[in-house]
């Protein structure tokens, strides 16, 4: 039977830490139900009395039916009781199973951050356990700058952690705040302290500073530590924190630990991933473990015959397992194996005589700007229209952009695009107008505009990111643009195309065109009643 570990996610505390990240009390409360449907024991909450948002998601709950809800704070203040400590009465107000303090375990932090005595430290960090104790079921320790601690001085630093065991905490959690730490250190200080305190449970918070948040978490469990707390994708101040995203899976498919998720709730594990990007309005890390658009991608030639064969051969899990799907990318680099793979998994087999033709095509796209393995909908428009599968939804007459500086009613300078398009669709013309802060979005509303009475469907449909690359930077303004637009409906796809020319808004026409033509073609054809 799986030996059982405890997963303890941070993000709506230590994540909101991040930069330029400001998570609002809806969608504080999404996150914590998506946390809950996928199986992590405890979810922080944040700290309540320190913002008017973490005071309003603990005045109302999400009815979270497996995680345990935590709150976050510190030991009570030097020359107070717990009871009559500020910071901890909302803490204990909060009516939640599980408080998480924060205390000093680094002799340096003792005397110049909080300016006590070492001694004065302890009773703190006894006195603020033990009354969190009354409150709650569960009393997690944080001790702060661990590793740097006891590296100082093991001494004090396993001291603060026998302070918080006489006040009866029920977990000691190891945090490398400062993210320098190495694995191997991170193992030989958890293995002292297992050995030390043998009937304490640990748990590890590392940070990602030097890139090893994960490794370290991992070679703490190694050492004996059975409670592992991180974030959604590494959020967290500075570098990050450790990464549950990555965590998870490696340690239950490769470490076989029962982490409490169900083996079915790991296939929710890439769309969770992604969603929390989209409420942060970020685009996902192509190249993040398990979850990325790249996790499961085959661009050389050899890699994708041999995928075809056996894709353990390049896969070190089935993407299937996480939520992910495999991508035999097509590039100037492919061969008819990768070429194939890929018609084969959109559904579009080719004849064999017909497959070196759409290869040389795409090669020779590709030397003139074109990336379609960055652009899987724009690759997929093109081997169906070779196939003569794509409807000709629409066909452009023209359109022009203007773009003017001018005052507006309040008498402020502002820059306002306008765009005019002209479609046919079945003989009758349509001509809308938009306008919009910029000329791509101005384009992009104007020809969805004069589309949607015959396709409805479109409105569905947003663009979530907009990428310019400069091909040959030394021809100045003569030079070749490629455009990538990402696009997402409402039922949650999400889908990338690209475009390439001279001009850089009939690049971005050819992605728009793109974009709303391969919505078109996986909705069905909509139209109007």
């Amino acid at each position: 039977m799986a030996e059982r570990l405890h997963l303890y996610d941070t993000t709506l505390r230590d994540g909101a830490q991040t930069q330029g990240v400001d998570f609002s009390i809806e969608e504080k409360r999404q996150i914590a139900l998506a946390l809950d449907q996928l199986g992590i024991e405890y979810v922080e909450g944040g700290w309540p009395g320190a913002n008017p948002t973490d005071d309003g998601f603990f005045h109302a709950p999400p009815p979270l039916k497996r995680a345990k809800l935590a709150a976050f704070g510190m030991t009570r203040r030097s020359g107070r009781s717990a009871a009559n400590d500020p910071g901890l009465q909302p803490l204990f107000q909060a009516g939640v199973p599980v408080i998480t303090l924060v205390g000093k375990t680094w002799g340096r932090h003792v005397r110049e951050a909080l300016g006590v005595e070492p001694d004065e430290n302890l009773a703190m960090i006894t006195d603020s356990v033990a009354a969190a104790g009354a409150h709650a079921d569960e009393v997690m320790f944080d001790a702060e700058h661990f590793f740097d601690g006891y590296e100082a001085d093991p001494a004090y630093a396993r001291a603060c952690l026998e302070a918080a065991l006489a006040g009866g905490a029920d977990w000691l959690i190891l945090c490398d705040t400062n993210g320098g730490t190495l694995p191997h250190e991170v193992e030989r200080v958890v293995a002292d302290i297992a050995a030390a305190l043998p009937t304490a449970r640990l748990g590890i918070h590392t940070h990602d500073d030097a890139g090893c948040a994960v490794a370290n978490s991992l070679a703490a469990v190694r050492a004996g530590a059975r409670q592992v707390q991180g974030t959604l994708n590494g959020l967290g101040e500075r570098c990050g924190n450790a990464n549950l995203v990555t965590l998870l899976p490696t340690l239950v498919l490769k470490a076989g630990f029962d982490c409490g998720v169900a083996p079915e709730k790991l296939e929710e594990l890439t769309p969770i991933a992604r969603r929390f990007d989209e409420i942060l309005a970020r685009t996902p890390n192509p190249s993040a473990a398990y979850v990325g658009r790249n996790a499961f991608a085959h661009k050389g030639g050899l890699h994708a015959s041999a995928v075809a064969r056996a894709p353990s051969l390049y896969e070190h899990v089935d993407p299937r397992t996480v939520g992910n799907t495999r991508d035999i990318v097509v590039s100037d680099q492919a061969g008819r194996a990768n070429l194939k793979a890929r018609l084969d998994a959109i559904g579009c087999p080719t004849p064999a005589d017909a497959l070196g033709e759409l290869l040389g095509e795409i090669k020779a796209r590709e030397s003139q700007g074109y990336a379609y393995e960055g652009a899987a909908a724009s690759f997929e428009l093109l081997a169906r229209r070779a196939a003569h599968q794509v409807p000709d939804f629409f066909q452009l007459v023209g359109f022009r952009v203007i773009t003017e500086r001018r005052f507006n009613a309040k008498g402020q300078k502002v820059t306002v695009s306008e765009a005019t398009v002209k479609v046919e669709v079945e003989g009758e013309r349509h001509f809308r107008v938009a306008e919009a802060d910029g000329p791509v979005d101005a384009l992009d509303r104007a020809l969805r505009a004069a589309l949607l009475p015959t396709y409805p469907a479109l409105e569905t449909m947003h663009l979530v990111d907009y990428r310019v690359r400069i091909l040959d930077p030394d021809a100045g303004t003569s030079a070749v643009t490629r455009v990538m637009i990402d696009s997402r409906d409402i039922e949650g796809r999400s889908w990338s195309t690209v475009g390439v020319s001279a001009n850089i808004l009939d690049a971005s026409f050819i992605a728009l065109s793109d974009a709303v033509t391969y919505k078109l073609l996986t909705s069905g054809l909509r139209r109007a009643a």
